[in-house]
Protein backbone atom coordinates (compact mmCIF):
# COMPACT_ATOMS: atom_id res chain seq x y z
CA UNK A 1 0.00 0.00 0.00
CA UNK A 2 1.30 3.06 -1.31
CA UNK A 3 1.39 6.39 0.69
CA UNK A 4 -1.76 8.60 0.82
CA UNK A 5 -1.05 12.27 -0.83
CA UNK A 6 -1.33 13.85 2.37
CA UNK A 7 1.49 11.73 3.61
CA UNK A 8 3.83 11.95 0.30
CA UNK A 9 3.27 15.82 1.96
CA UNK A 10 3.90 15.68 4.97
CA UNK A 11 7.32 13.64 4.12
CA UNK A 12 8.19 16.01 1.39
CA UNK A 13 8.22 19.18 3.90
CA UNK A 14 9.76 16.79 6.20
CA UNK A 15 12.69 15.85 3.98
CA UNK A 16 13.25 18.94 2.60
CA UNK A 17 13.93 20.33 5.86
CA UNK A 18 16.68 17.91 6.59
CA UNK A 19 18.62 18.28 3.31
CA UNK A 20 18.80 22.03 3.94
CA UNK A 21 20.36 20.96 7.19
CA UNK A 22 22.48 17.86 6.11
CA UNK A 23 24.01 18.57 2.36
CA UNK A 24 26.90 19.84 1.81
CA UNK A 25 27.91 23.62 1.01
CA UNK A 26 27.40 24.01 -3.02
CA UNK A 27 30.50 24.82 -3.69
CA UNK A 28 31.54 20.33 -3.35
CA UNK A 29 28.20 18.95 -4.29
CA UNK A 30 29.83 17.55 -7.40
CA UNK A 31 31.82 15.82 -5.04
CA UNK A 32 29.70 14.65 -2.30
CA UNK A 33 25.78 15.49 -2.18
CA UNK A 34 22.68 14.26 -0.43
CA UNK A 35 19.39 13.10 -1.76
CA UNK A 36 16.44 11.13 -0.82
CA UNK A 37 13.37 9.25 -2.06
CA UNK A 38 10.06 7.66 -1.33
CA UNK A 39 9.48 3.78 -2.47
CA UNK A 40 6.55 1.85 -1.61
CA UNK A 41 6.35 2.00 2.17
CA UNK A 42 9.93 3.18 2.90
CA UNK A 43 11.91 6.69 2.79
CA UNK A 44 15.77 6.32 1.98
CA UNK A 45 18.64 8.55 2.24
CA UNK A 46 21.42 8.58 -0.15
CA UNK A 47 24.70 10.24 -0.62
CA UNK A 48 25.40 11.32 -4.58
CA UNK A 49 29.29 11.12 -5.43
CA UNK A 50 31.19 10.25 -8.32
CA UNK A 51 31.98 6.35 -9.03
CA UNK A 52 35.80 5.63 -7.16
CA UNK A 53 37.30 4.54 -10.58
CA UNK A 54 35.33 6.49 -13.16
CA UNK A 55 34.76 9.74 -11.45
CA UNK A 56 32.44 10.73 -15.02
CA UNK A 57 29.62 7.90 -13.47
CA UNK A 58 27.59 9.54 -10.94
CA UNK A 59 26.26 6.89 -8.03
CA UNK A 60 23.88 6.69 -5.76
CA UNK A 61 24.58 5.13 -2.30
CA UNK A 62 22.06 4.81 0.20
CA UNK A 63 22.48 4.81 3.63
CA UNK A 64 19.64 4.91 5.38
CA UNK A 65 16.21 3.90 5.73
CA UNK A 66 12.59 4.24 7.12
CA UNK A 67 10.24 2.06 6.69
CA UNK A 68 6.08 1.98 7.68
CA UNK A 69 4.76 -0.91 9.16
CA UNK A 70 1.19 -0.02 9.12
CA UNK A 71 -0.01 -2.69 11.67
CA UNK A 72 2.47 -1.96 13.99
CA UNK A 73 2.16 1.66 13.36
CA UNK A 74 5.72 2.84 13.65
CA UNK A 75 9.14 3.26 11.43
CA UNK A 76 11.45 0.78 11.30
CA UNK A 77 14.52 2.04 11.09
CA UNK A 78 18.08 0.55 9.36
CA UNK A 79 21.20 0.90 8.11
CA UNK A 80 23.33 -0.09 4.97
CA UNK A 81 25.64 -2.36 6.36
CA UNK A 82 29.60 -2.54 4.77
CA UNK A 83 28.18 -5.57 2.95
CA UNK A 84 25.39 -3.71 1.01
CA UNK A 85 22.42 -5.04 3.44
CA UNK A 86 20.31 -3.70 5.53
CA UNK A 87 20.09 -3.70 8.88
CA UNK A 88 17.79 -2.17 11.92
CA UNK A 89 19.47 0.29 13.55
CA UNK A 90 20.00 -1.61 17.58
CA UNK A 91 19.96 1.81 19.21
CA UNK A 92 16.13 2.54 17.78
CA UNK A 93 14.88 -0.12 16.33
CA UNK A 94 11.67 2.08 15.42
CA UNK A 95 10.38 5.30 16.09
CA UNK A 96 6.49 6.20 15.82
CA UNK A 97 7.49 9.25 13.76
CA UNK A 98 9.49 10.16 11.00
CA UNK A 99 10.63 13.51 12.76
CA UNK A 100 11.97 11.18 15.57
CA UNK A 101 14.28 9.33 12.87
CA UNK A 102 15.42 12.54 11.24
CA UNK A 103 16.70 13.89 14.72
CA UNK A 104 18.57 9.67 14.75
CA UNK A 105 19.87 10.56 11.54
CA UNK A 106 21.33 13.92 12.40
CA UNK A 107 22.82 12.89 15.93
CA UNK A 108 24.03 9.40 14.12
CA UNK A 109 25.86 8.53 17.61
CA UNK A 110 27.33 5.03 16.08
CA UNK A 111 28.51 6.62 13.22
CA UNK A 112 26.14 4.09 11.29
CA UNK A 113 24.70 6.23 8.53
CA UNK A 114 27.07 8.45 7.36
CA UNK A 115 30.83 7.24 8.23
Amino acid sequence: MAFSPNQVKEITSMMGTLMQQMRPPEHIRHQLDLGWKVERQSVFLFEIRPRWDDPSIIEKYDFAKATWVQKEKEWHVYWMRANGKWDRYAPLKSVVNLQRFIIEIERDLYGCFRG
